[in-house]
Protein backbone atom coordinates (compact mmCIF):
# COMPACT_ATOMS: atom_id res chain seq x y z
CA UNK A 1 0.00 0.00 0.00
CA UNK A 2 0.76 3.74 -0.15
CA UNK A 3 -0.45 7.02 1.20
CA UNK A 4 0.07 9.49 4.14
CA UNK A 5 -1.83 11.19 7.38
CA UNK A 6 -1.56 13.79 8.80
CA UNK A 7 -2.01 13.43 12.36
CA UNK A 8 -3.52 16.68 14.09
CA UNK A 9 -4.55 17.90 17.35
CA UNK A 10 -7.07 20.22 19.21
CA UNK A 11 -4.61 21.42 21.33
CA UNK A 12 -1.15 21.11 22.06
CA UNK A 13 -0.40 17.94 24.25
CA UNK A 14 -3.22 16.10 22.93
CA UNK A 15 -1.17 13.48 22.05
CA UNK A 16 -0.10 13.64 18.66
CA UNK A 17 3.36 12.31 19.38
CA UNK A 18 2.11 9.40 20.65
CA UNK A 19 -0.01 8.43 18.62
CA UNK A 20 1.99 8.71 15.34
CA UNK A 21 4.64 6.78 17.22
CA UNK A 22 1.75 3.85 18.28
CA UNK A 23 0.74 4.13 14.14
CA UNK A 24 4.21 3.61 13.24
CA UNK A 25 4.89 0.79 15.32
CA UNK A 26 1.31 -1.19 14.48
CA UNK A 27 1.83 -0.45 10.49
CA UNK A 28 5.79 -1.90 10.70
CA UNK A 29 4.59 -4.84 12.49
CA UNK A 30 2.32 -5.19 9.55
CA UNK A 31 5.30 -5.41 7.14
CA UNK A 32 4.72 -2.23 5.67
CA UNK A 33 7.68 0.38 5.35
CA UNK A 34 6.61 3.26 7.08
CA UNK A 35 8.24 6.83 8.09
CA UNK A 36 7.30 9.47 10.68
CA UNK A 37 7.45 13.17 9.66
CA UNK A 38 6.62 16.51 10.93
CA UNK A 39 7.43 19.88 9.03
CA UNK A 40 7.82 22.44 11.71
CA UNK A 41 8.70 21.32 15.68
CA UNK A 42 9.23 23.62 17.97
CA UNK A 43 11.34 21.58 20.97
CA UNK A 44 14.64 22.27 23.03
CA UNK A 45 14.87 18.14 23.30
CA UNK A 46 16.38 17.47 19.78
CA UNK A 47 18.42 14.45 18.66
CA UNK A 48 21.63 14.14 16.22
CA UNK A 49 20.95 12.13 13.39
CA UNK A 50 24.07 10.14 11.80
CA UNK A 51 24.62 12.45 8.86
CA UNK A 52 24.67 15.37 11.90
CA UNK A 53 21.66 16.63 11.46
CA UNK A 54 19.75 18.37 14.08
CA UNK A 55 15.94 16.92 14.74
CA UNK A 56 13.41 17.11 17.20
CA UNK A 57 13.83 14.34 19.63
CA UNK A 58 10.25 12.74 19.20
CA UNK A 59 10.87 12.38 15.51
CA UNK A 60 13.95 9.99 16.56
CA UNK A 61 11.50 8.10 18.69
CA UNK A 62 8.68 8.05 16.11
CA UNK A 63 11.22 6.53 13.92
CA UNK A 64 12.82 3.75 16.68
CA UNK A 65 8.68 2.65 16.90
CA UNK A 66 8.71 2.97 12.64
CA UNK A 67 12.17 0.73 12.59
CA UNK A 68 13.61 3.25 10.86
CA UNK A 69 16.66 5.20 11.36
CA UNK A 70 16.46 8.73 11.99
CA UNK A 71 17.24 11.33 9.39
CA UNK A 72 16.87 14.83 8.71
CA UNK A 73 13.73 14.11 6.05
CA UNK A 74 11.60 13.14 8.89
CA UNK A 75 11.70 17.05 10.59
CA UNK A 76 12.95 19.37 8.32
CA UNK A 77 12.52 22.61 10.57
CA UNK A 78 13.20 22.70 13.90
CA UNK A 79 12.49 25.65 16.26
CA UNK A 80 14.58 26.14 19.78
CA UNK A 81 13.54 29.10 21.54
CA UNK A 82 16.73 31.18 23.09
CA UNK A 83 14.93 34.03 24.87
CA UNK A 84 11.87 35.15 25.66
CA UNK A 85 10.85 35.90 22.30
CA UNK A 86 13.53 34.62 19.94
CA UNK A 87 14.29 31.12 18.46
CA UNK A 88 17.46 29.39 16.71
CA UNK A 89 15.75 28.17 13.37
CA UNK A 90 16.92 24.95 12.21
CA UNK A 91 16.37 23.76 8.96
CA UNK A 92 17.73 20.58 7.08
CA UNK A 93 19.38 20.17 10.25
CA UNK A 94 21.61 23.08 10.76
CA UNK A 95 20.91 26.55 11.99
CA UNK A 96 19.60 28.72 9.66
CA UNK A 97 18.24 32.03 11.27
CA UNK A 98 17.32 33.86 14.36
CA UNK A 99 14.06 35.46 14.29
CA UNK A 100 11.45 37.02 16.97
CA UNK A 101 7.82 35.00 16.82
CA UNK A 102 6.66 37.88 14.77
CA UNK A 103 9.69 37.86 12.16
CA UNK A 104 9.57 33.83 12.21
CA UNK A 105 6.15 34.38 10.20
CA UNK A 106 7.54 36.03 7.30
CA UNK A 107 10.51 33.59 6.78
CA UNK A 108 7.99 30.69 6.30
CA UNK A 109 7.24 31.04 2.76
CA UNK A 110 10.94 30.30 1.97
CA UNK A 111 10.24 27.51 4.09
CA UNK A 112 7.38 25.77 2.55
CA UNK A 113 9.46 24.40 -0.36
CA UNK A 114 12.28 22.67 1.77
CA UNK A 115 8.91 21.11 3.79
CA UNK A 116 7.46 20.15 0.86
CA UNK A 117 11.01 18.37 -0.53
CA UNK A 118 11.50 16.57 2.45
CA UNK A 119 7.97 15.22 2.05
CA UNK A 120 8.23 14.17 -1.23
CA UNK A 121 11.64 12.77 -0.62
CA UNK A 122 10.10 10.02 2.15
CA UNK A 123 6.68 9.31 0.13
CA UNK A 124 9.36 8.53 -2.83
CA UNK A 125 10.90 6.12 -0.35
CA UNK A 126 8.53 4.75 1.98
CA UNK A 127 5.43 3.49 1.55
CA UNK A 128 3.24 5.53 4.53
CA UNK A 129 4.23 8.93 5.88
CA UNK A 130 2.53 9.43 9.12
CA UNK A 131 2.84 13.49 9.19
CA UNK A 132 2.48 14.68 13.16
CA UNK A 133 0.96 18.33 13.14
CA UNK A 134 2.06 20.91 16.08
CA UNK A 135 0.05 22.91 18.26
CA UNK A 136 -3.19 23.10 17.18
CA UNK A 137 -4.96 24.01 13.39
CA UNK A 138 -7.58 25.96 14.80
CA UNK A 139 -4.61 28.95 15.22
CA UNK A 140 -6.72 30.89 12.94
CA UNK A 141 -3.69 34.07 13.26
CA UNK A 142 -1.11 31.73 12.36
CA UNK A 143 -2.84 30.19 9.42
CA UNK A 144 -2.22 32.51 6.04
CA UNK A 145 1.57 30.50 5.80
CA UNK A 146 1.26 27.87 8.07
CA UNK A 147 3.78 24.99 7.32
CA UNK A 148 2.49 22.06 9.96
CA UNK A 149 -1.15 21.43 10.23
CA UNK A 150 -3.59 22.61 7.36
CA UNK A 151 -1.13 24.66 4.97
CA UNK A 152 0.84 21.23 4.54
CA UNK A 153 -2.33 19.21 4.31
CA UNK A 154 -3.39 21.46 1.50
CA UNK A 155 -0.28 21.85 -0.20
CA UNK A 156 0.63 17.86 0.12
CA UNK A 157 -3.38 16.62 -0.10
CA UNK A 158 -2.75 14.64 2.98
CA UNK A 159 -6.17 13.33 4.29
CA UNK A 160 -6.45 14.99 8.44
CA UNK A 161 -6.95 12.42 11.78
CA UNK A 162 -8.11 14.98 14.50
CA UNK A 163 -7.11 13.82 17.92
CA UNK A 164 -8.59 14.82 21.50
CA UNK A 165 -7.55 14.28 24.63
CA UNK A 166 -10.62 13.43 26.68
CA UNK A 167 -8.74 13.21 29.79
CA UNK A 168 -8.74 17.01 30.20
CA UNK A 169 -12.24 17.63 29.42
CA UNK A 170 -14.17 19.44 26.83
CA UNK A 171 -13.67 16.59 24.37
CA UNK A 172 -16.51 17.34 22.28
CA UNK A 173 -16.20 21.25 22.20
CA UNK A 174 -12.69 21.25 21.38
CA UNK A 175 -13.53 18.46 18.04
CA UNK A 176 -16.23 20.62 16.76
CA UNK A 177 -14.74 24.16 17.18
CA UNK A 178 -11.75 23.04 15.72
CA UNK A 179 -13.25 22.00 12.68
CA UNK A 180 -15.82 24.39 12.74
CA UNK A 181 -12.99 27.35 12.92
CA UNK A 182 -11.37 26.14 9.60
CA UNK A 183 -12.20 26.84 6.18
CA UNK A 184 -14.42 24.75 3.71
CA UNK A 185 -11.44 24.18 1.62
CA UNK A 186 -9.64 22.98 5.10
CA UNK A 187 -12.38 20.98 6.40
CA UNK A 188 -13.04 19.20 3.45
CA UNK A 189 -9.11 17.02 4.57
CA UNK A 190 -10.53 16.12 7.97
CA UNK A 191 -11.35 12.43 7.58
CA UNK A 192 -12.41 11.93 11.33
CA UNK A 193 -11.71 11.74 15.02
CA UNK A 194 -9.31 9.95 17.33
CA UNK A 195 -10.40 10.13 21.38
CA UNK A 196 -7.32 9.58 23.11
CA UNK A 197 -6.95 9.17 26.93
CA UNK A 198 -10.50 7.68 28.00
CA UNK A 199 -10.54 6.19 31.29
CA UNK A 200 -14.21 4.95 32.11
CA UNK A 201 -17.64 3.12 30.38
CA UNK A 202 -17.18 3.09 26.80
CA UNK A 203 -21.04 2.85 27.22
CA UNK A 204 -21.16 6.28 29.10
CA UNK A 205 -18.86 7.83 25.99
CA UNK A 206 -20.95 6.43 23.11
CA UNK A 207 -24.15 8.77 22.72
CA UNK A 208 -21.84 11.75 22.49
CA UNK A 209 -19.45 10.41 19.75
CA UNK A 210 -22.88 9.73 17.72
CA UNK A 211 -23.86 12.85 17.86
CA UNK A 212 -20.91 14.48 17.01
CA UNK A 213 -20.97 11.86 14.01
CA UNK A 214 -24.14 13.57 13.22
CA UNK A 215 -22.95 17.25 13.64
CA UNK A 216 -20.23 16.98 11.48
CA UNK A 217 -20.62 13.98 9.49
CA UNK A 218 -17.16 12.64 10.34
CA UNK A 219 -16.61 8.79 12.01
CA UNK A 220 -14.80 8.16 15.27
CA UNK A 221 -11.65 6.10 14.25
CA UNK A 222 -11.25 4.41 17.61
CA UNK A 223 -11.00 5.40 21.74
CA UNK A 224 -7.72 5.06 22.81
CA UNK A 225 -7.79 4.44 26.66
CA UNK A 226 -5.53 5.87 29.15
CA UNK A 227 -1.96 4.11 29.71
CA UNK A 228 0.22 5.64 32.25
CA UNK A 229 4.08 5.00 31.12
CA UNK A 230 3.54 5.30 27.29
CA UNK A 231 4.79 8.81 27.12
CA UNK A 232 7.15 9.32 24.38
CA UNK A 233 10.06 11.07 24.46
CA UNK A 234 9.24 14.68 25.69
CA UNK A 235 9.81 17.33 23.70
CA UNK A 236 7.64 20.40 26.01
CA UNK A 237 8.94 21.53 29.60
CA UNK A 238 4.65 20.49 30.27
CA UNK A 239 5.80 16.96 30.38
CA UNK A 240 7.73 18.09 33.73
CA UNK A 241 4.91 18.61 34.97
CA UNK A 242 3.64 15.37 34.65
CA UNK A 243 4.10 12.78 38.11
CA UNK A 244 6.72 10.37 37.68
CA UNK A 245 6.59 7.28 39.53
CA UNK A 246 9.73 5.15 40.82
CA UNK A 247 10.32 1.43 40.82
CA UNK A 248 10.59 -0.66 43.72
CA UNK A 249 14.00 -0.27 45.00
CA UNK A 250 16.42 -3.96 44.83
CA UNK A 251 18.25 -2.78 47.78
CA UNK A 252 17.19 -1.18 51.00
CA UNK A 253 17.29 2.62 49.77
CA UNK A 254 15.82 4.66 47.09
CA UNK A 255 18.22 7.03 45.76
CA UNK A 256 16.81 10.79 44.77
CA UNK A 257 18.06 12.46 42.34
CA UNK A 258 16.96 16.16 41.71
CA UNK A 259 17.17 18.05 38.36
CA UNK A 260 17.89 22.07 38.65
CA UNK A 261 14.76 23.20 36.44
CA UNK A 262 15.88 25.93 34.26
CA UNK A 263 14.30 28.00 31.85
CA UNK A 264 15.16 26.70 29.31
CA UNK A 265 16.16 23.76 29.79
CA UNK A 266 16.72 21.22 26.70
CA UNK A 267 17.74 17.70 26.09
CA UNK A 268 15.95 16.67 29.59
CA UNK A 269 15.40 13.11 28.22
CA UNK A 270 18.84 12.45 29.42
CA UNK A 271 17.33 11.54 32.61
CA UNK A 272 14.79 8.85 31.76
CA UNK A 273 17.45 6.21 31.94
CA UNK A 274 17.81 7.11 35.39
CA UNK A 275 13.72 6.92 35.63
CA UNK A 276 14.21 3.33 34.34
CA UNK A 277 16.40 2.17 36.74
CA UNK A 278 14.75 0.58 39.58
CA UNK A 279 14.77 2.53 43.21
CA UNK A 280 15.73 5.96 41.63
CA UNK A 281 13.68 9.12 42.14
CA UNK A 282 14.11 11.61 39.86
CA UNK A 283 12.38 15.05 40.48
CA UNK A 284 12.72 18.45 38.61
CA UNK A 285 13.06 21.16 40.70
CA UNK A 286 13.15 25.10 41.49
CA UNK A 287 14.09 24.55 45.09
CA UNK A 288 17.37 24.61 46.76
CA UNK A 289 16.83 22.86 50.06
CA UNK A 290 15.48 19.85 47.62
CA UNK A 291 18.95 20.33 45.26
CA UNK A 292 20.76 20.30 48.98
CA UNK A 293 18.85 17.11 49.98
CA UNK A 294 19.33 15.25 47.17
CA UNK A 295 21.49 12.06 46.58
CA UNK A 296 22.59 13.12 43.20
CA UNK A 297 21.86 16.53 42.11
CA UNK A 298 22.30 17.43 38.18
CA UNK A 299 22.59 20.97 36.42
CA UNK A 300 20.93 19.71 33.34
CA UNK A 301 21.13 20.88 29.15
CA UNK A 302 20.10 24.27 28.61
CA UNK A 303 19.73 26.50 25.01
CA UNK A 304 20.36 30.02 27.13
CA UNK A 305 23.63 28.86 29.11
CA UNK A 306 24.32 32.42 30.49
CA UNK A 307 20.22 33.60 30.86
CA UNK A 308 19.84 30.03 33.27
CA UNK A 309 22.59 30.74 35.16
CA UNK A 310 21.38 34.23 36.21
CA UNK A 311 18.19 32.86 36.86
CA UNK A 312 19.67 29.59 38.98
CA UNK A 313 21.56 32.78 41.21
CA UNK A 314 18.60 34.20 41.76
CA UNK A 315 16.81 31.24 43.12
CA UNK A 316 19.58 30.71 45.04
CA UNK A 317 20.35 27.29 43.29
CA UNK A 318 24.16 28.58 43.10
CA UNK A 319 24.54 28.52 46.65
CA UNK A 320 23.44 24.82 47.38
CA UNK A 321 25.78 23.46 44.11
CA UNK A 322 28.52 24.96 46.13
CA UNK A 323 27.58 23.63 49.64
CA UNK A 324 27.36 20.33 48.19
CA UNK A 325 31.05 20.39 46.20
CA UNK A 326 31.68 21.73 49.45
CA UNK A 327 30.49 18.71 51.45
CA UNK A 328 31.80 16.18 48.31
CA UNK A 329 27.82 15.35 47.47
CA UNK A 330 27.63 14.24 43.94
CA UNK A 331 27.12 16.99 41.74
CA UNK A 332 26.39 16.13 37.60
CA UNK A 333 26.57 19.06 34.73
CA UNK A 334 25.67 17.93 31.44
CA UNK A 335 26.64 20.30 28.78
CA UNK A 336 25.35 23.99 29.95
CA UNK A 337 25.61 22.77 32.98
CA UNK A 338 28.55 21.50 32.75
CA UNK A 339 29.74 24.90 31.22
CA UNK A 340 27.66 26.31 34.67
CA UNK A 341 29.72 24.31 36.78
CA UNK A 342 33.09 25.93 35.28
CA UNK A 343 34.98 29.22 35.52
CA UNK A 344 34.50 32.09 32.54
CA UNK A 345 31.88 31.57 30.05
CA UNK A 346 32.76 33.68 27.27
CA UNK A 347 29.58 33.85 25.11
CA UNK A 348 29.17 36.26 22.30
CA UNK A 349 26.96 34.24 20.27
CA UNK A 350 23.92 33.19 22.13
CA UNK A 351 23.80 35.95 24.82
CA UNK A 352 26.33 38.31 23.60
CA UNK A 353 27.30 39.08 27.16
CA UNK A 354 31.55 39.20 26.55
CA UNK A 355 32.06 37.27 29.46
CA UNK A 356 30.22 35.62 32.55
CA UNK A 357 31.49 34.26 35.66
CA UNK A 358 30.35 30.58 36.13
CA UNK A 359 29.99 28.66 39.76
CA UNK A 360 33.79 28.06 39.55
CA UNK A 361 32.92 24.20 41.00
CA UNK A 362 35.36 22.89 38.27
CA UNK A 363 38.57 23.99 36.28
CA UNK A 364 37.35 24.87 32.86
CA UNK A 365 36.34 27.40 30.39
CA UNK A 366 33.83 27.58 27.72
CA UNK A 367 34.00 30.03 24.82
CA UNK A 368 30.80 30.02 22.49
CA UNK A 369 31.94 29.76 18.48
CA UNK A 370 29.10 30.64 16.40
CA UNK A 371 29.52 27.06 14.26
CA UNK A 372 26.85 24.73 15.49
CA UNK A 373 28.64 21.23 16.90
CA UNK A 374 26.63 18.47 15.81
CA UNK A 375 28.10 14.66 16.60
CA UNK A 376 28.20 11.23 17.46
CA UNK A 377 30.29 10.26 20.45
CA UNK A 378 31.65 7.26 22.29
CA UNK A 379 34.13 6.17 24.90
CA UNK A 380 35.38 4.46 27.44
CA UNK A 381 34.83 5.98 31.92
CA UNK A 382 37.82 5.12 33.46
CA UNK A 383 37.05 6.37 36.86
CA UNK A 384 33.21 4.22 36.39
CA UNK A 385 34.42 0.64 35.38
CA UNK A 386 36.25 1.86 32.13
CA UNK A 387 32.87 0.63 30.95
CA UNK A 388 31.66 1.93 26.99
CA UNK A 389 29.71 5.42 26.82
CA UNK A 390 28.11 6.91 23.72
CA UNK A 391 26.26 9.81 23.59
CA UNK A 392 25.71 12.97 20.93
CA UNK A 393 26.63 17.07 21.60
CA UNK A 394 24.68 19.77 20.62
CA UNK A 395 26.12 22.82 21.41
CA UNK A 396 28.21 26.41 20.60
CA UNK A 397 29.92 25.91 23.81
CA UNK A 398 33.89 24.64 23.52
CA UNK A 399 34.83 23.85 26.71
CA UNK A 400 38.92 23.56 28.06
CA UNK A 401 39.87 21.26 30.93
CA UNK A 402 42.39 23.08 32.68
CA UNK A 403 42.68 20.86 35.79
CA UNK A 404 40.75 17.65 37.34
CA UNK A 405 40.07 14.64 35.41
CA UNK A 406 38.03 13.35 32.01
CA UNK A 407 35.56 11.76 32.49
CA UNK A 408 35.48 9.69 29.74
CA UNK A 409 38.05 8.71 27.13
CA UNK A 410 38.43 8.35 23.55
CA UNK A 411 40.95 7.47 20.49
CA UNK A 412 44.22 9.95 21.83
CA UNK A 413 41.62 12.59 23.52
CA UNK A 414 39.57 13.19 26.49
CA UNK A 415 36.08 14.90 27.58
CA UNK A 416 34.37 15.84 30.67
CA UNK A 417 35.73 16.80 33.98
CA UNK A 418 35.98 15.56 37.52
CA UNK A 419 36.72 16.70 40.98
CA UNK A 420 36.03 14.74 43.75
CA UNK A 421 32.33 13.92 43.80
CA UNK A 422 31.44 16.89 40.96
CA UNK A 423 31.42 16.22 37.67
CA UNK A 424 30.56 17.21 34.13
CA UNK A 425 30.18 16.52 30.44
CA UNK A 426 29.17 17.97 27.33
CA UNK A 427 27.96 14.68 25.61
CA UNK A 428 23.96 13.98 26.27
CA UNK A 429 22.62 10.70 26.48
CA UNK A 430 25.72 8.96 28.24
CA UNK A 431 22.94 7.34 30.66
CA UNK A 432 21.36 5.14 27.78
CA UNK A 433 24.42 3.71 27.94
CA UNK A 434 23.64 0.58 31.19
CA UNK A 435 27.19 -0.21 32.34
CA UNK A 436 28.26 3.37 32.54
CA UNK A 437 25.05 4.57 34.14
CA UNK A 438 24.68 1.45 37.04
CA UNK A 439 28.20 1.99 38.09
CA UNK A 440 27.55 5.65 37.93
CA UNK A 441 24.56 5.48 40.34
CA UNK A 442 25.83 2.56 42.08
CA UNK A 443 29.05 5.34 42.93
CA UNK A 444 26.63 7.55 43.72
CA UNK A 445 25.41 5.35 46.78
CA UNK A 446 28.51 4.29 48.45
CA UNK A 447 29.28 7.86 48.55
CA UNK A 448 25.64 8.28 50.49
CA UNK A 449 26.45 5.25 52.21
CA UNK A 450 23.45 3.77 50.88
CA UNK A 451 21.98 0.05 50.23
CA UNK A 452 21.13 0.51 46.40
CA UNK A 453 21.11 -2.33 44.05
CA UNK A 454 20.76 -1.60 39.84
CA UNK A 455 18.69 -3.48 37.90
CA UNK A 456 19.23 -5.48 34.68
CA UNK A 457 16.92 -4.95 32.02
CA UNK A 458 18.60 -2.69 29.51
CA UNK A 459 17.25 0.78 28.89
CA UNK A 460 16.90 0.39 24.77
CA UNK A 461 15.04 -2.95 25.74
CA UNK A 462 12.60 -0.98 27.97
CA UNK A 463 12.05 1.85 25.54
CA UNK A 464 11.69 -0.84 22.85
CA UNK A 465 8.64 -2.80 25.28
CA UNK A 466 7.55 0.91 25.68
CA UNK A 467 6.85 1.26 21.80
CA UNK A 468 5.32 -2.08 21.62
CA UNK A 469 3.01 -1.40 24.20
CA UNK A 470 1.80 1.66 21.65
CA UNK A 471 1.74 -0.94 19.03
CA UNK A 472 -0.61 -3.09 20.53
CA UNK A 473 -3.06 0.32 21.87
CA UNK A 474 -3.76 1.37 18.41
CA UNK A 475 -4.12 -2.56 16.72
CA UNK A 476 -6.69 -3.08 19.41
CA UNK A 477 -8.48 0.64 19.69
CA UNK A 478 -8.45 1.83 16.11
CA UNK A 479 -10.60 0.96 13.09
CA UNK A 480 -7.28 -0.35 11.42
CA UNK A 481 -9.13 -1.17 8.07
CA UNK A 482 -11.30 1.93 8.16
CA UNK A 483 -7.88 4.10 8.55
CA UNK A 484 -6.56 2.42 5.93
CA UNK A 485 -9.14 3.43 3.38
CA UNK A 486 -8.41 7.36 4.91
CA UNK A 487 -4.06 6.72 4.45
CA UNK A 488 -4.26 5.01 0.55
CA UNK A 489 -7.52 6.95 -0.52
CA UNK A 490 -7.70 10.47 0.91
CA UNK A 491 -10.61 11.88 2.56
CA UNK A 492 -13.83 11.56 0.78
CA UNK A 493 -15.27 13.90 -1.22
CA UNK A 494 -18.34 14.34 -0.12
CA UNK A 495 -17.81 15.75 3.64
CA UNK A 496 -20.01 18.23 4.74
CA UNK A 497 -18.97 21.68 5.97
CA UNK A 498 -19.98 22.48 9.61
CA UNK A 499 -22.14 25.49 9.72
CA UNK A 500 -19.78 27.69 12.24
CA UNK A 501 -17.38 29.44 10.24
CA UNK A 502 -15.48 32.94 9.89
CA UNK A 503 -17.07 34.75 7.35
CA UNK A 504 -13.57 36.20 4.92
CA UNK A 505 -11.55 33.68 6.56
CA UNK A 506 -8.63 33.49 4.85
CA UNK A 507 -8.32 29.59 3.29
CA UNK A 508 -4.48 29.50 3.26
CA UNK A 509 -1.13 31.77 1.92
CA UNK A 510 -3.04 32.29 -0.99
CA UNK A 511 -5.94 34.37 0.11
CA UNK A 512 -6.45 37.74 1.12
CA UNK A 513 -4.91 38.40 4.71
CA UNK A 514 -6.19 41.33 5.29
CA UNK A 515 -9.50 39.87 6.35
CA UNK A 516 -7.97 39.04 9.78
CA UNK A 517 -5.21 42.16 9.26
CA UNK A 518 -7.74 44.90 8.94
CA UNK A 519 -9.32 47.48 11.92
CA UNK A 520 -12.76 45.68 10.92
CA UNK A 521 -14.81 43.28 12.30
CA UNK A 522 -15.23 39.46 11.84
CA UNK A 523 -18.53 37.33 12.29
CA UNK A 524 -18.51 34.11 13.31
CA UNK A 525 -21.99 32.41 12.45
CA UNK A 526 -23.78 29.25 14.24
CA UNK A 527 -27.18 28.06 13.06
CA UNK A 528 -29.02 31.43 13.81
CA UNK A 529 -26.74 32.95 16.37
CA UNK A 530 -24.05 35.16 15.54
CA UNK A 531 -21.15 36.59 16.94
CA UNK A 532 -19.22 40.13 16.25
CA UNK A 533 -15.39 40.88 17.59
CA UNK A 534 -12.62 42.65 16.46
CA UNK A 535 -10.76 41.41 13.63
CA UNK A 536 -7.52 42.31 15.91
CA UNK A 537 -8.65 40.30 18.83
CA UNK A 538 -9.05 37.21 16.47
CA UNK A 539 -5.14 37.89 15.16
CA UNK A 540 -3.49 38.51 18.74
CA UNK A 541 -0.67 35.99 19.20
CA UNK A 542 -1.41 33.73 22.35
CA UNK A 543 1.07 31.70 24.24
CA UNK A 544 3.94 31.65 22.13
CA UNK A 545 5.74 28.08 23.22
CA UNK A 546 5.03 24.59 21.22
CA UNK A 547 4.53 24.67 18.13
CA UNK A 548 2.46 28.01 17.91
CA UNK A 549 4.77 30.01 15.63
Amino acid sequence: MSGALLVAGTHSDAGKSVVVAGLCRWLAREGVRVVPFKAQNMALNSYVTREGAEIGRAQAAQAAAALVEPEVAMNPVLLKPSAERRTQVIVRGKPWATASARGYQGLKQDLLPVVLEALDSLRRRFEVVICEGAGSPAEINLRPYDLANMGLARAARLPVLLVGDIDRGGLFASLYGTLALLSPEDQALVGGFLVNKFRGDPAVLAPGLDLLRQLTGRPFFGTLPYAPGLELDGEDSLALDAPRGTRPPLGGDVLRVAVARLGRISNFTDFDALACEPGVSVSFTTSAPEILAADLAVLPGTKATVADLAGLRARGLDRAFAERARLGLPVLGICGGYQMLGGRILDGVESGVAEVRGLGLLPVETVFEEEKLLARSAGQAPGFGNFEVRGYEIRHGRVRRSGGDPVFVFDDSDEGCRVDATAGTSWHGVLESDGFRRRFLQWVAEVRGLEWLPGETPFAAAREERLERLGDLVAENVDREALMRLVAGGAPGSLPVVSSRLVGQPAGREADQGSLASGGATRMESGEAAVSFPAAAASAGGDEREDRC
